[in-house]
């Protein structure tokens, strides 16, 4: 079973349960093409929950946590992107039917409702990095079809649309490319969210400003709390809000700058202070590259976050849009 999350107090635990909760990124579908079985309880292998198996419905269930945004990740060296995130999503989809009644794809916000009511977790599809779209726009409506709710428009690489602010090709000074610029617009006009994260400074700005529909980070921290080159400034933070957009906080202690959630509830609460309350959002990046905070370490520690949240003088109307209300207003807006 593992190390058990502590009792919260029934003040945390009543606003947890009124409260639709919904994390921004996680990359099980990684796992799942390797054979993890979501339907099961799983303790992660290596210590401190570090790199992945953090994941499954019984844990999501303990947690209160009825949404899920699952990252479709592709690497650009290898042929057939665009064909390895199909797979992904057929692996998310079989696992719903696997589950009958515990898990459930869903493409809008009122789906997302009505799998809370029914007590299923929902899964939403995101694509990391528009280098899976193999340089054709035609690709966003065929993955759109498939259920496909996000794009983020970068990942670790430079790609066709622009420059990630880390890794093999990154440049500051690299603006959003023509196909960037169309691809935003593609983005919109198909009624999919616009991922700004992991994208550069200047192309962040740019595409913030292009889109018409509330853009989304999905996992970052905020450089107002801790500078590092995987988060975002106040400008960023504020490009985002202006747009109705939200942003999702990630879980892991090197891009926080201290361990904890208390270090997630920091990024929170920035985000409150820079962007308003419409603004803040979970993004956790579990199952990703990350070794999340001890206390925030899976799913069944969301309660233990609420309770750090309402400790900090957060209304429980606030508290209840950053675990998830925020994220499913954007959703809806954006539209089905």
């Amino acid at each position: 079973m593992g190390r058990q999350p502590p009792v919260v107090s029934d003040e945390a635990l009543a606003v947890h349960r009124a409260s639709i909760v919904v994390d921004l990124h996680a990359d099980t579908p990684s796992l799942l093409r390797l054979g993890y079985d979501i339907g099961k309880r799983h303790t992660p292998p290596l210590p401190r929950a570090a790199l992945g198996v953090h994941v499954d419905l019984p844990r999501m269930r303990e947690g209160g946590q009825c949404g899920q945004m699952f990252g479709l990740v592709s690497l650009p060296l290898r042929k057939g992107p665009a064909e390895v995130i199909h797979r992904q999503i057929t692996l998310v989809e079989s696992a719903a039917r696997s589950h009958p009644g515990e898990l459930r794809v869903v493409r809008t916000a009122e789906e997302v409702e009505d799998a809370w009511r029914a007590g299923v977790r929902a899964a939403l599809l995101s694509i990391e990095g528009a280098h899976a779209l193999e340089g054709r726009l035609e690709n966003v409506e065929e993955f759109a079809r498939r259920g496909v709710r996000s794009l983020g428009l970068l990942h670790f690489s430079a790609n066709a649309a622009g420059s990630p602010a880390h890794g093999r090709g990154a440049n500051p000074e690299q603006a959003l490319t023509g196909f960037g610029k169309d691809l935003v617009t593609e983005l919109d006009r198909l009624r999919i969210l616009v991922d700004l994260a992991h994208i550069n400074r200047k192309g962040f700005l740019e595409a913030a400003l292009l889109t018409k529909k509330p853009p989304i980070v999905s996992h970052t921290g905020v450089s107002g709390v801790h500078p590092h080159w995987r988060n975002i400034d106040d400008e960023q933070i504020r490009a985002v809000a202006a747009k109705g957009g939200c942003i999702g906080i990630i879980f892991a202690p090197r891009f926080l700058g201290r361990a904890g959630a208390l270090g997630v509830v920091e990024h929170l609460l920035h985000v409150l202070r820079v962007g308003g309350e419409d603004t803040p959002a979970l993004g956790s990046d579990f199952d990703g590259l990350v070794t999340p905070p001890h206390d925030l370490r899976d799913p069944r520690y969301l309660p233990g976050l609420t309770e750090a949240l309402l400790r900090r003088g957060l209304e429980p109307r606030i508290v209840t849009k950053i675990l998830g209300g925020n994220f499913l207003r954007v959703l809806r807006e954006v539209g089905p």
